[in-house]
């Protein structure tokens, strides 16, 4: 890893981290603030496919938090953007609040496959159809793998475990866009004028958040709401810089310790 700079860029995870679907982690709407009142510059980064990111920015100004359009940066613009560079028609496994944020892209007679978080869409008809047109040599283009996700209700099945059964089935593998991808997050940075070694992640998969931040060559710090469960930390090496109670701790840290 490059020698650490001065820190320049947070980068946030939203579900898990600074929200569970509609209730906001307590004080994270205060902390926010007195993050944005340092010198740094805040980005959120998030592999959400539920849903459009017009619909999440409306959620996330329901919960008061202060966030505008474009310090957001999405695992759907990602798999977008791939889907435009690669010029393919997909068959889109999304849930169906997300399509608007692929509106435009040709999707009849598809000749590719794009999965993501799609509870709905997730039946033996629809996957052996993707099946199908993957044993027929279209590309599979996962928006990202993880395995699970906090709802209220408790932890629920992500995309990961299907685009795996996919790969399986057809000895294929997957293009995979969203986090823990090295090419994401610096995606995220682009604009922002930092460099890795100067940014920090924060977030509640320690996988995907904090282990593919650290591979990128940022910082992480792993915080205990969301989706973390018990040693989580100790799933990746080298382990996260920081693994704190929640997302207002991990901003005390970077403000008494990292600026």
């Amino acid at each position: 890893m490059a020698a650490r700079r001065a820190l320049k860029a947070v980068l946030v995870d939203l579900n898990g981290t600074l929200h569970i679907e509609d209730a906001a982690v307590p004080g994270a709407q205060e902390a926010l603030k007195r993050l944005r009142g340092s010198s740094v510059i805040v980005r959120f980064v998030t592999n959400t496919t539920k849903e459009s990111k017009q619909d999440l920015l409306e959620r996330l100004k329901k919960l008061e938090f202060d966030i505008s359009e474009d310090e957001i940066f999405t695992s759907l613009t990602a798999a977008r953007s791939l889907v435009e560079q690669k010029q393919v028609r997909p068959m889109l496994l999304v849930d169906d609040r997300a399509l608007p944020d692929f509106k435009g892209i040709q999707t009849n007679d598809p000749n590719a496959v794009v999965i993501g978080l799609a509870p709905e869409h997730f039946h033996y008809q629809i996957l052996n159809q993707a099946f199908r047109l993957l044993l027929d040599g279209a590309p599979l283009i996962a928006i990202h793998k993880a395995r699970y996700y906090k709802r209220k209700d408790g932890l629920a099945l992500g995309p990961g475990p299907f685009v795996t059964a996919l790969e399986y089935a057809t000895d294929t593998k997957a293009i995979v866009v969203g986090k823990p991808e090295k090419t994401f997050f610096l995606e995220a940075l682009r604009g922002t004028g930092c460099e890795p070694e100067e940014a920090v992640m924060i977030g509640d998969d320690c996988r995907d958040d904090v282990g593919g931040a650290q591979n990128a060559g940022m910082l992480g710090v792993l915080v205990k709401t969301g989706k973390y469960r018990a040693a989580d930390e100790e799933k990746i090496n080298p382990p996260p810089y920081l693994t704190c109670e929640s997302f207002p701790h991990a901003v005390d840290h970077i403000l008494q310790h990292l600026l």
